[in-house]
């Protein structure tokens, strides 16, 4: 079988190594309808930004979902904007920010700007030193350790815990019930996609901002709880929870598998660890390049509310399309032999891996954190005392106890547990498919999808 008509979304082989199938339907054409479930796969550098940064046209409301189930009525006509608007309460995560379109996704964005703030990331980086010494002390204390399941999992978790302002006496609950590896959101499995599966966090989250609303502390869930919409409208309880029910179950997915990858490389890649080693400056360069070489999201979907054309290719209204990020990440027309990992690559930051346009992700425009916000800052100095620069750091005591026989993260997990080091063990995590070589340059057709 060709690679071309291979089904991407039920062969188990491009699990693991999408790139060569991706590759395939790029050199044909980078916008190209696959035969299986009626599909346009958006796979060119250009054509991706091109639908991304148009929500007029093309909606999110399918942008979790894609054709499994689909849209629940037929789509039929030169313009179905009225039909998503009818029906898009009866799409699976409808009530998620990432499936919102404009106006209501401009409010609810609002409040997640409102939180992350270039003051809160300064802060929430302050934890995560402190975090990175206590979850590595106790993480190597047998001198070996599973990466996915004992350091980035339960780090992201705490991170983001802290960002959105869990208080410290429930996070270990936080990290009993979802630290579980079947509790992420990232399954192809049938069972992850029905509606609401995110309870346990609506159910926290509900209490905290009802608790501020009615009690102001000086934290951050009660600024969460008292923002307002920009027309200074006070949004709904649930409004609030959904936001950062969204914000803690994606990042902390996204952030393990960067984290998987990185380490993946930095295994395979000895001549990495010592240039990274020897010029610290680099590193941020290098987690760049890694979220352009192995996305943590490998696509999204879209639905076209009118007839357009995406790089000269017919797009009729009501179609399924899928912007497959790992797959412009490595157009050859946008990067030199993009198959290649190059640490010191110049335009690496020009990776779509948190997305473009209004659904981008907010850490790709704050402050100095960039695109890698959280890995970037997690990144452990070759010293545990010093800082990122290689210079002494003074020693802070941590506002947490710290026991060294137990994990911070896990406190029913002693060090005499801690088992073999086995970075790719979760395929969810790190995903295999780093080719070697280069593509020749795709070309760019005029055809109706």
């Amino acid at each position: 079988m060709r690679d071309t008509e291979k089904d991407f979304f039920r062969d188990d082989e491009l699990v693991s190594d999408p790139y060569p199938y991706l590759a395939a339907l790029r050199n044909k054409c980078p916008v190209r309808r696959e035969p299986h479930h009626d599909v346009v796969m958006v796979t060119g550098y250009d054509e991706a930004l091109a639908v991304l940064g148009d929500a007029a046209t093309f909606s999110s409301c399918m942008s979790v979902t894609g054709p499994f189930p689909g849209f629940p009525v037929p789509l039929e006509g030169d313009d179905v904007s009225e039909l998503i608007a009818s029906h898009r309460d009866a799409i699976p995560m409808s009530d998620q920010i990432i499936t919102l379109d404009p106006p209501t996704h401009t409010d609810h964005r609002a409040l997640l700007m409102g939180l992350i703030t270039p003051k809160r990331l300064k802060e929430n980086e302050a934890f995560m030193w402190e975090l990175t010494d206590r979850v590595l002390d106790s993480f190597l204390t047998g001198g070996r350790g599973e990466f996915i399941g004992e350091f980035a999992a339960p780090f992201s978790l705490l991170v983001i815990a802290d960002l959105l302002g869990v208080p410290e006496e429930d996070r270990d609950e936080f990290a009993a019930v979802l630290g579980r590896s079947d509790a992420g959101v990232g399954s192809t499995g049938d069972d992850t996609l029905r509606h609401g599966p995110l309870e346990y966090l609506y159910e926290r989250f509900s209490r905290y901002i009802e608790d501020r609303r009615r009690e102001p502390r000086e934290d951050v869930l009660t600024g969460l709880a008292t923002a307002t919409f920009p027309d200074g409208s006070t949004p709904e309880v649930i409004d609030v929870v959904r936001v950062a029910t969204n914000v803690f179950s994606a990042g902390q997915e996204t952030t393990v598998r960067l984290l998987g990858s990185a380490l993946k490389i930095l295994a395979e890649r000895p001549d990495i660890q010592q240039l990274l080693r020897r010029e610290r400056d680099r590193v941020p360069n290098f987690i760049e390049e890694t979220l352009r070489i192995e996305s943590p999201v490998k696509g999204d979907f879209r639905l076209s509310r009118v007839a357009s054309a995406v790089g000269g290719v017919d797009i009729p209204a009501g179609t399924t399309l899928m912007v497959l990020n790992g797959a412009a990440k490595r157009d050859p027309n946008q990067f030199h032999e993009p198959d290649t990992f190059d640490p010191v690559r110049p335009n690496a930051r020009r990776h779509i891996a948190f997305g473009r346009g209004i659904h981008s992700c907010p850490r790709c425009s704050t402050g100095p954190w960039g695109g890698a916000g959280y890995p970037r800052a997690s990144s452990r100095p070759h010293h545990r005392h010093q800082n990122r620069r290689g210079q002494a750091r003074p020693r802070r005591r941590s506002p947490l106890p710290v026991r060294p026989d137990v994990h911070p993260a896990r406190p029913d997990r002693t060090a005499s547990r801690v088992h073999a080091l086995s970075c790719v063990d979760r395929q969810h995590a790190v995903r295999r498919g780093v080719n070697s070589g280069s593509e020749p340059p795709a070309h760019r057709c005029h055809a109706r999808a």
